[in-house]
């Protein structure tokens, strides 16, 4: 007879702990999109999870920080997807492109864009909101947008990013609800590119 090994058993514990909290966080997504926050109870996360009410509640404090935590994983995502489209980049501007379409594309994921942009500022209120939706991507854009634009000062790089993550948004919102991707993404690059050039002192 093998004698599993503690570390290993210690391990096996850290997996089952990690596979209860995701299927209690990937139950709780679905519900949340399909029936939003207000209208998805404990007990059907749960039921959908095929875990116990304990197992919820020792994982997570509550409805609220469950939806934080799906929420939480579901910006780092698109953060993680930017990274990924323009780690090999080494023009800003081609990075600040690049990195624009592949925000709009993870966030065209289903149910994201609802849950972090509409979802989470009612929910956890714009404060946090800001925090969290617009910690990863806000702070890569402002990124590229200082290593592009490096005669900009950091007053008009603040505002250009603020600006900008808000039209990012709002395209986001229009694809997800129907619009035509092409259409929608020629127009965020199109604002993009002005921005750029305006601020770098070449208006078209």
């Amino acid at each position: 007879m093998t004698v599993p090994l503690a570390g290993n058993s210690r391990r096996t514990q850290a997996e089952r702990r990690d596979a209860t909290r995701a299927q209690l966080m990937d139950a709780a997504r679905a519900l949340f999109v399909a029936k939003g926050y207000a209208d998805t109870g404990t007990p059907e996360i749960v039921a959908a999870a095929n875990v116990t009410r304990g197992a919820l509640y020792h994982h997570f404090v509550g409805k609220t920080e469950l939806f934080r935590a799906v929420c939480i994983r579901e910006a780092e995502a698109v953060g993680r997807a930017i990274d990924a489209a323009t780690l090999d980049l080494h023009d800003a501007g081609q990075a600040l492109r690049v990195g624009a379409v592949a925000y709009l594309d993870a966030m065209n994921v289903p149910g994201r864009s609802r849950l972090l942009l509409l979802d989470v500022p009612a929910v956890l209120g714009h404060g946090e909101a800001g925090e969290l939706t617009l910690g990863e991507g806000h702070a890569q854009l402002r990124e590229g947008l200082a290593q592009a634009l490096p005669s900009a000062g950091n007053d008009e790089i603040d505002a250009t990013a603020d600006i900008l993550s808000a039209a990012f948004d709002r395209t986001a919102l229009a694809i997800a609800q129907g619009g035509d991707r092409t259409t929608y993404v020629n127009a965020m690059l199109m604002i993009l590119e002005r921005a750029m050039a305006h601020s770098s002192g070449h208006p078209n």
